[in-house]
């Protein structure tokens, strides 16, 4: 039965049943599958029969969490990482070339800045920044020899909004790739191919995951761009791992009331934490008071679990807040069960100068929450004896 619905699809693409006829699709732990004979094997290398030979390449179980972001992303073709990060570096190491040159927002993820400053040059592939509240800038920065158009959106940690049409619109003028890394969203509450991406990227360690298991990364997208990536990949081996596939395609199978819940929460915690004595402000896209709500409200189902907030006192004081915390977990990662506090300026953006921070609005008393599955009043009455400084 064809079906378009998240949670069917989420549920009912599974990998095909063995002759033990399972409900459940089992774990492949196998580094290698077999040939009936040479000429098998022969015509399986050569690629002119399409089945698993190693699983560095395919595997039943990285195929069926691939296919399910894939469907669910409207995406034509996609492939696993081991991670979130080798799923952002070999999207650009597969599609750049000496040379080449990428146009970014300037508030992406810690590691992704690192990429674009530390390591990429390295092969003479430059990167031009733009300010997510200024998409006028962009055109501006695009150069004969711009390949890709990246952002994030929410960013992290600022859970700034940007317009993805209006990118999605520049990148086809300009006929330069756009790419979205798609994270804090999830394909649940915001597909980046309807609105023109070319390829979008997710780390699966965080909400697709939801639980703190284990991690994963995925690109999908246009299927002539995803058989470079996928080219670059089998020869240099960041595959995601069959067990790990196999966890995050179980897990994608609860990701719609999972951020329901997740959105729900966050809104109430942002909500309360706007009203509160000892906050400078609060940044959620499904609060009014935020500065691109109106996008966030034409491109999101829901808000997202993830809550920007800024402590009054600075430093000192935010310190003291982290420190006073009793039941939220002072954790690095985000999109668990578990509620979440992380101290960017300390910790996942810490390698950015002060200067760098400082320009993506992450202060020094700049707090992201990650808001889990607990009950919401418990995480808000831990959030505000924590704020009694």
């Amino acid at each position: 039965m064809s079906t378009e619905n998240f949670e069917t699809i989420a549920i009912r693409t599974q990998s095909e049943r063995s002759q033990f006829l399972e409900h459940s699709t089992p774990l492949y732990l196998t580094s290698s599958f077999v040939f009936e004979d040479a000429e098998d094997m022969r015509a399986s290398f050569s690629e002119e029969k399409q089945r698993n030979i190693y699983s560095r390449f395919t595997n039943p179980n990285t195929s069926e969490f691939v296919e399910k972001i894939c469907k669910m992303e409207g995406a034509e073709a996609g492939y696993a990482f081991a991670t979130g990060m080798s799923a952002v570096f070999s999207t650009f190491a597969a599609l750049l070339n000496a040379g080449d040159h990428i146009v970014s927002a300037r508030s992406i993820f810690g590691s992704t800045h690192g990429l674009f400053t530390k390591f990429l040059p390295k092969w003479n592939i430059e990167t031009s920044y733009f300010d997510v509240n200024n998409l006028d800038s962009i055109e501006a920065l695009i150069q004969p020899q711009t390949k890709i158009l990246y952002a994030e959106s929410p960013t992290n940690p600022a859970v700034d909004i940007l317009d993805l049409d209006r990118l999605g619109q520049i990148a086809k003028k300009h006929n330069i790739l756009l790419v979205i890394d798609n994270c804090f969203a999830t394909p649940y509450l915001q597909n980046p191919i309807k609105f023109g991406a070319d390829l979008v990227i997710h780390s699966a360690t965080k909400l697709i995951d939801g639980q703190g298991r284990v991690l994963g990364g995925v690109t999908v997208g246009k299927a002539d761009l995803i058989r470079e990536i996928y080219l670059f990949s089998r020869n240099t081996g960041p595959a995601l791992s069959p067990f790990n596939a196999w966890v995050l395609s179980k897990s994608l199978e609860t990701l719609a009331v999972r951020l329901e819940k997740h959105c729900e929460n966050a809104l109430k915690v942002a909500e309360f934490l706007e009203k509160h004595p000892n906050i400078n402000l609060v940044k959620y896209p499904f609060l009014k008071s935020h500065p691109q709500y109106d996008i966030a409200k034409k491109q999101m189902k829901l808000g997202g679990n993830v809550v920007a907030f800024e402590v009054k006192g600075g430093l000192e004081a935010g310190r003291e807040f982290l420190n006073r915390i009793v039941l939220c977990s002072l954790s690095a990662n985000l999109g668990d069960t578990r509620t979440i506090v992380t101290h960017p300026a300390s910790t996942t953006h810490s390698k950015l100068t002060e200067a760098d921070r400082l320009e993506v609005g992450i202060t020094d008393g700049l707090v992201r929450i990650s808001v889990g599955l607990e009950n919401v009043t418990d995480v808000i009455a831990d959030l505000n004896q924590a704020l009694e400084y």
